[in-house]
């Protein structure tokens, strides 16, 4: 996809149709760092959930506890949760519909998916496998949708290997899946919206839910606010635009917004580009940030990623091509503008590394998206993807905002947010950044190797990593 030019800096980046599906209003929009919080979060949403109960994700195992702070009398595994929240209350009603291929390539259990468990026997608790995608696609989004009142959407599905506190601490045996596997520490973000912004998500989970079992949901109507009673708000009565990918099918074109929304986004910095990201391989995202780098003046460039990839698949898939991506800042970094780098927490042997699966857009203190989208090609037109954004309009919505940049890289470095916020105002964020590096908790440099491999960059790229469904233009 191409990039369109900046546009002028009094413009918003929203246009339904375009860049989003619709901008609504939210009274309250929250983020959430890291899976411990989101899930404390999320099951105190779901206690209170009156009328409908909608999840929609890449993967789902019900085996998972949100709360390890809590006994498991107080805090269930969370497919009995469901389970006990619907019997309890007689207009409850939960759905859970979750990508087919999961029982294939997610880390969640696939019998209780294929066969049932039995948290599930009860008539309104209804389990579904989405098979409604092309070939090699995949139902990316993760969203969580309670009474129209309040919905989450973010990078961290209701699966194992996903929960993890903000210490990332190496080897903590609360990070533990149930079948007694120790996994490496894991930083993911999730936002929730109340509201109008809300509505809007369930309307989409339903029109997910219609379109994989042919059955038309009606809207909730329960009326009581929804809000977990600790999740302070990061921004108050603000538009929230709702960003989706859609692949071409049965005739119905693809939809591009969410890539198109970043693709504004990365255009329109001026000052700072602040991601992080799992995967570095959109074509779309390196001409931009290349394109930035080759300027005599622009945007400060931090990339804080995954280092290592899980296996061989996913090393020629994203592995090879996000290095080539590297190759091409680096060689683009006339000026200096370039970070990239990967966090570490200390291991018993040295340095543990965490994986970053969250998926930030964050531009000059003023923009920020968090989704389900990665910053690869198959993201484009390939997967379904849901991203939230929001833009700042007075100075105290973008201090909220840098107050957010600020606190994630503080905790990347394991340093205090107000240290990190002093220091970056002070020195910029690159420089401030590389003056609080070498620590045991911090980020490190990401090192790219000089030769390209042996694998051509066809292979990789345009096969494994496509944009679009296979035999679309």
């Amino acid at each position: 996809m191409t990039i369109d030019p900046a546009r002028d800096e009094t413009e918003t980046l929203f246009q339904p149709g375009r860049t989003c599906w619709c901008v609504a209003q939210a009274e309250r929009v929250a983020v959430m760092i890291d899976s411990a919080e989101y899930f404390a979060r999320l099951e105190d949403a779901l206690r209170q959930a009156q009328d409908s109960i909608l999840i929609v994700g890449w993967d789902f195992d019900g085996r998972i506890r949100l709360r390890h702070d809590a006994s498991p009398e107080d805090s269930p595994p969370l497919g009995p949760l469901l389970r006990d929240l619907a019997a309890r209350r007689p207009g409850l009603t939960v759905r859970v519909l979750v990508w087919s291929v999961a029982t294939l390539h997610g880390p969640g259990a696939a019998l209780p998916l294929l066969f049932g468990a039995e948290w599930e026997a009860h008539p309104r608790v209804e389990v579904r496998l989405d098979t409604h995608h092309p070939l090699y696609a995949a139902h990316h989004q993760k969203l969580v949708c309670i009474d129209d009142r309040i919905a989450f959407c973010g990078g961290i599905d209701l699966t194992v290997g996903r929960w993890d506190t903000a210490a990332h601490t190496a080897g903590d045996p609360l990070r533990t899946n149930p079948d007694g596997e120790l996994y490496p520490p894991v930083h993911d973000l999730q936002m929730a919206v109340d509201g109008e912004a809300a509505a809007r998500l369930s309307d989409l989970a339903r029109e997910r839910w219609r379109a994989a079992t042919g059955e038309a949901l009606a809207p909730a109507t329960a009326t009581r606010p929804i809000w977990p009673q600790d999740l302070g708000p990061l921004l108050t009565d603000i538009p929230v635009a709702i960003a989706r990918t859609m692949p071409l099918q049965g005739g119905e074109p693809s939809v591009e917004e969410a890539a198109a929304l970043t693709a504004a986004s990365l255009a329109a910095a001026k000052e700072t580009i602040y991601l992080e990201a799992q995967y570095l391989t959109a074509n779309f995202v390196a001409d931009a940030l290349a394109a930035h780098l080759a300027a005599e003046e622009g945007p400060e460039i931090v990339v804080v990623l995954t280092r290592r990839s899980h296996n061989f698949t996913e090393r020629v898939a994203m592995g090879t091509p996000r290095d080539r991506v590297l190759r091409r800042l680096r060689a683009a970094d006339r000026h200096g503008r370039l970070f990239v780098a990967y966090p570490v927490v200390p291991g018993p042997e040295g340095d543990c590394e965490i994986e970053v699966h969250a998926k930030l857009v964050l531009i000059d203190d003023a923009f920020l998206r968090i989704g389900s989208s990665n910053l690869n090609n198959r993201s484009v037109a390939l997967d379904t993807e849901c991203d939230l954004a929001v833009e700042a309009r007075t100075p105290e919505e973008r201090a909220a905002i840098r107050g957010l940049r600020d606190r994630l890289v503080a905790e990347h470095l394991g340093v205090a947010p107000a240290a990190m916020a002093e220091a970056i105002a002070q020195d910029g964020l690159i420089a401030a950044i590389r003056r609080h590096m070498g620590g045991p908790r911090s980020l490190r440099v990401c090192e790219v190797p000089e030769e390209e491999g042996l694998l051509d960059p066809l292979i990789s790229s345009e096969l494994l990593d496509p944009e679009r469904p296979f035999g679309t233009a």
